[in-house]
């Protein structure tokens, strides 16, 4: 598209603080990768506890990339610099220039937690949201200024994972756009612009490789690991579907699928298997619970 290719030329970026809302397995990652391109970045979570635990898994992010020779001390430091935690809303979004939701995946959090921004906030920022799934011109409803929101759709761990795809709502302004676009260039990820469709093209996709494989578990087709090794060294995969279940979580794989199943037409293939909805019941979430097709304990 002309508007990715106008970003990736490196159109100015404006831009001096970001907030993120939620510090948690997305958040923290999101906060990290901010704070390394000098943004001025407030990482916000409900707790002081909850902060906390982010900051440390950032920390903990930047020690690994120094111990391998992939992050230089001054690197970390200055990251660490760049880098607040907040448990106040208001504090953590005053003078933004973008939020950044990583919040649960339900809409009408999403919802409200913008509109609080929104009243927090002198000057609208731009409103970006992490969602996965959801319509980001539903986010949008009953904000002053639904031209400002945008979907950035960042994938786990965020510090690695080189892509990063917006969504472009109905109402999306271009100039938010190219904004946006120059800040994925100066966090240092490939952007993609898709437009606001249930699915957008990364979970659409992924979602339903996964489902067809743990429909294949269910059936005894084969074992989970045999067949993430069927797609890693047969079709060139880095990670195979079930492997990347469990480090996405089956929860959040289970409400994408039905969501999808809902909102898509001729969606048969996009219904949960009944082995996603049982181990999901049984508490078997993949790597944040220990136990999912893989242990990780």
């Amino acid at each position: 598209m002309a508007e990715s290719a106008k970003g990736e030329q490196g159109e100015a970026d404006t831009m001096n603080t970001v907030a993120v809302l939620g510090a948690g397995t997305m958040g923290h990652g999101i906060a990290q990768v901010c704070a390394a391109a000098g943004y001025q970045t407030r990482l916000f979570d409900t707790t002081s506890e909850l902060v906390d635990k982010g900051l440390t898994r950032v920390r903990a992010n930047l020690d690994k990339g120094v111990a391998r020779g992939k992050v230089t001390e001054e690197a970390r430091e200055a990251t660490v610099g760049k880098l607040e935690g907040v448990s106040d809303l208001a504090s953590a979004v005053a003078g933004a220039d973008m939020v950044i939701e990583a919040i649960p995946e339900k809409l009408e959090l999403k919802q409200s937690v913008f509109k609080q921004v929104a009243e927090a906030c002198d000057t609208p920022p731009i409103y970006a949201t992490n969602t996965s799934s959801l319509s980001v011109d539903r986010i949008a409803e009953g904000l002053p200024t639904p031209e400002r929101v945008i979907g950035t759709h960042f994938f786990n761990p965020v510090h690695i994972m080189k892509l990063l795809e917006l969504i472009v709502g109905p109402r999306t302004d271009d100039a938010v756009l190219q904004q946006v676009l120059a800040f994925g260039a100066r966090i240092g990820k490939e952007t993609i612009v898709v437009k606001d469709f249930p699915g957008f093209a990364t979970s659409r996709l992924g979602l339903v490789i996964g489902l067809e494989a743990i429909r294949m578990v269910e059936q005894g087709v084969a074992s989970a690991e045999d067949i993430d090794k069927a797609m890693t060294l047969g079709y060139g995969f880095p990670m195979g579907p079930l492997k990347l279940t469990d480090l996405v979580g089956l929860d959040v794989r289970l409400h994408i699928a039905e969501y999808l199943s809902r909102e898509l037409p001729d969606a048969a293939h996009f219904t949960p298997p009944e082995l996603l909805k049982s181990m999901v019941a049984e508490g078997k979430l993949g790597r944040k619970s220990g136990q999912g097709f893989y242990n990780w304990d």
